[in-house]
């Protein structure tokens, strides 16, 4: 839904710019052209959100990295998890910090920011009515504004010294 949501605001973005320059090329036919447009914005949307590949990572690192950003971005699900059974207490303190170090970087966002992480992904309403309830203009500056929160909590956590989801 995020790509989707990035695309159609990238297509409305200077008064309808790409639209208006594909109605100038009768070389090609809208499908493909806008197939075209969607992939590169999504390729775009995807190294916003992971960066590029520099080559220097490895693919392990790179991986580490994007359960890192999925972890902040689904909704922060590191409060619902628990410890195995039997699991060592290692790691049971790890995830224990990993906790707390979550829930201190959340409860310092605005409380309007914090109700709207809330209302996305603890109780899962969609973009339209989060933005009917908190008076955004449109989904898609809710969307806008989750992106932006979300990296916000990525460099906060970076800035902790997490950089992995794993405990």
């Amino acid at each position: 839904m995020d790509a989707y949501a990035f695309v159609l605001e990238q297509l409305q973005a200077d008064d309808f710019r790409r639209l208006r320059e594909f109605a100038g090329d009768p070389r090609c036919k809208l499908s493909t052209w806008l197939v075209v447009v969607a992939r590169r914005l999504c390729l775009d949307l995807y190294r916003h959100r992971y960066g590029r590949n520099r080559g220097g990572d490895s693919h392990a690192q790179r991986n580490v990295r994007r359960q890192l950003q999925d972890l902040v971005a689904e909704g922060l699900e590191l409060h619902d998890r628990h410890p195995a059974p039997g699991a060592c207490a290692e790691v049971a303190l790890r995830e224990s910090e990993l906790h707390q170090v979550l829930d201190h970087v959340v409860t310092a966002l605005e409380p309007r920011d914090q109700l709207l992480l809330r209302l996305r992904f603890d109780d899962g309403l969609a973009a339209q009515e989060i933005a009917r309830l908190l008076d955004f203009p449109s989904p898609f500056h809710v969307y806008r504004r989750v992106n932006a929160l979300l990296g916000q909590l990525r460099r906060a956590l970076e800035e902790r010294g997490v950089e992995s989801p794993v405990p």
